[in-house]
């Protein structure tokens, strides 16, 4: 850890750093509602029943509909599946009227949100089926095919795994409109209902009603999978309360309103996506969704339906910028542009404010802070910022080995206390006890990251205690990859790194030791197309290097760092040339 002078700050001081510079007219603490997510949806819909709460290529989906859907299919779930208070519910959609319903009417019922990358393959979702314990998963159609060989009584069933309900995402679009929608959404539906699946349609038009909702604050609410050096994927249990506190924030930060129309295109299944959207609901706006990322759309949509505020991650940023004919698309209606997943450059920064007079609004979070635990300031934010820590939030930075606290200027591992902060790892009490330690009185999550506190106190990102790499805001986990490529017949050993990319920021590169001396650019395309069919597409290894041997320490494992900090120094003279 680097050094700096200094002593670590007292409450007094670090409050009065927290808060140096503080949004004008947000509260430094919240009162929370002491209800569920749900009946943030009920009393928005009640409200305003025929206000659009999803615009989906130009279709209107209102809150009063979205109610009743949602309803209709939380009726299903506790009448036809038998889902009970507490059970977890797979929701596996693109962004979509139907993700959003699904994920409503699975609180209506009382039960637990999977949220579920939509792409996953069957080898991979066979864990989140295995270790939620789920017996329901709703479904779009073109992913049904990677469930259905997991359903109970399949060769190769999960024994819990019991209804699907399945959805088309062309149902969602009831009006005429002159977008490019893409195939995957204008497909009709093509699945046939059957013992174990449901449709849809089928199952909102028989509107069947759910019994009295039971959920409070302190009931669970949501599972997002998180994964780690270990490579299987960890499910972290947030209550209402703990989504609520986040999504609140939200609302205070970026001043939203009734009047707000946000662009929905980061991943719903996301807890950045997810918070947006439910920050949304929250305050009555409108969501105009995309399900998947395309700058053309989405330059169109902000257009066409004025968009004032966009979450998002770089990536995007820096692809809109790349349009050839961007300058003909009216973007004047933004007025808040926010993200994270990755540091936004600090010349794209600088090109949003030229040319759209905003400040871009970076923030960090993670799947165990549900989205954000510090946010950048609005009115005075800091390029490649991680910000301060948000309303009842305490993060300090410590000695990772000693646990000693360390004052601004030096380097060490961010931790956090508050609302926020996940109830622990779904069966998994001493990952949950590893995660947390208690410090100055408070019981702290350990985020793995590597971070300073300026003289401002604001956080800012040095590097990363656990092995991961970030591709475009996606998280990749080496060992998880590593895993899957040993099923692979030439594959004899493998390390995953991350390596340079001009517009990923990082991808992941693959150190192979083959099986035989095939170790031609045709088996490293074999390989890769492998990978195409095992795991998501952002995990697949975009560079492969065939080497003869991996270095191992004494114990005998793999020297992934050694390799990895070969490849930084390797790329940083590379880009110094």
């Amino acid at each position: 850890m680097s050094e700096a002078d200094g002593e670590a700050m007292t409450a007094e001081s670090r409050e009065a750093l927290h808060y140096r510079y503080w949004p004008e007219g947000v509260p430094h603490r919240l009162d929370l509602p002491a209800t569920s997510l749900w009946y943030n949806l009920e009393v928005t819909a009640t409200r305003f029943p025929d206000r659009a709460a999803v615009v989906f290529y130009d279709s209107v989906l209102t809150y009063g509909e979205l109610r009743r859907r949602a309803e209709a299919i939380a009726g299903w779930l506790q009448q036809h599946c038998r889902v009970t208070r507490g059970d977890r519910v797979l929701l596996d959609f693109q962004n979509s009227p139907q993700f959003i319903t699904g994920y409503y009417a699975i609180l209506r019922a009382d039960a637990f949100v999977v949220p579920v990358n939509p792409m996953l393959k069957t080898d991979e979702l066979r864990h989140y089926v295995g270790d939620s314990g789920a017996h329901v998963v709703l479904t779009a159609q073109d992913h049904w095919p990677q469930f259905a060989p997991l359903m109970k009584g399949a060769p190769e069933a999960i024994d819990t795994l019991e209804h699907a309900l399945v959805g088309a995402y062309a149902d969602a679009v009831t009006a005429a409109t002159d977008l490019a929608i893409p195939d995957f959404v204008r497909a009709p539906l093509a699945v046939a209902a059957d013992r174990k699946v449901s449709l849809w349609t089928d199952v909102v038009a028989e509107a069947r009603r759910p019994s009295a909702a039971l959920a409070g604050p302190d009931d669970w609410c949501v599972m997002p999978y998180t994964s780690g050096t270990t490579g299987k994927p960890k499910g972290c249990v947030h209550t209402h309360r703990s989504v609520m506190h986040v999504l609140c924030f939200g609302v205070h930060w970026s001043r939203a309103s009734t009047d707000t129309i946000a662009l929905g295109v980061v991943p719903m299944f996301h807890v950045t996506g997810m918070q947006a959207m439910n920050s949304l609901i929250f305050g009555g706006g409108t969501n105009v969704v995309l399900p998947r990322w395309d700058r053309r759309l989405a330059a169109e949509a902000i257009a066409r339906n004025r968009v004032t505020n966009w979450t998002c991650i770089p990536t995007m940023v820096i692809d809109l910028f790349a349009t050839p004919d961007i300058d003909r698309y009216d973007l004047s209606s933004l007025t808040y542009l926010s993200g994270g997943g990755a540091a936004m450059p600090e010349a794209v920064a600088q090109k949003v404010k030229n040319l759209w007079g905003l400040d871009f609004v970076e923030g960090y979070g993670l799947s165990e802070t549900i989205a954000a635990s510090h946010s950048n300031p609005p009115q005075r934010t800091k390029k490649q910022c991680l910000g301060v820590p948000i309303c009842d939030t305490d993060s300090r930075v410590i000695d990772p080995d000693t646990r000693v606290e360390l004052p601004p200027g030096a380097t060490g591992e961010i931790i956090t206390h508050g609302p926020g902060v996940f109830q622990g790892y779904w069966n998994d009490p001493q990952k949950t006890k590893d995660a947390f330690i208690e410090h100055d009185g408070k019981t702290f999550f350990r985020t793995g990251d590597l971070g300073r506190i300026d003289e401002d106190g604001y956080f800012f990102m040095v590097d990363r205690l656990k092995r991961m790499i970030n591709a475009s805001g996606f998280k990749v986990w080496p060992a998880e990859v590593e895993a899957m490529l040993y099923r692979h017949p030439l594959v004899q050993e493998a390390c995953i790194i991350g390596t340079y990319d001009a517009y990923r920021g990082e991808t992941v590169k693959a150190l192979i030791v083959t099986r035989s001396d095939a170790r031609t650019d045709e088996t490293a395309n074999a390989i890769v197309e492998w990978a195409r069919e095992h795991m998501a597409a952002y995990k697949i290894p975009r560079v492969i290097e065939f080497v003869d041997a991996l270095p191992k320490s004494g114990t005998g494992k793999v020297m992934w760092r050694a390799l990895q900090e070969a490849e930084n120094a390797r790329n940083a003279k590379a880009d110094a040339a």
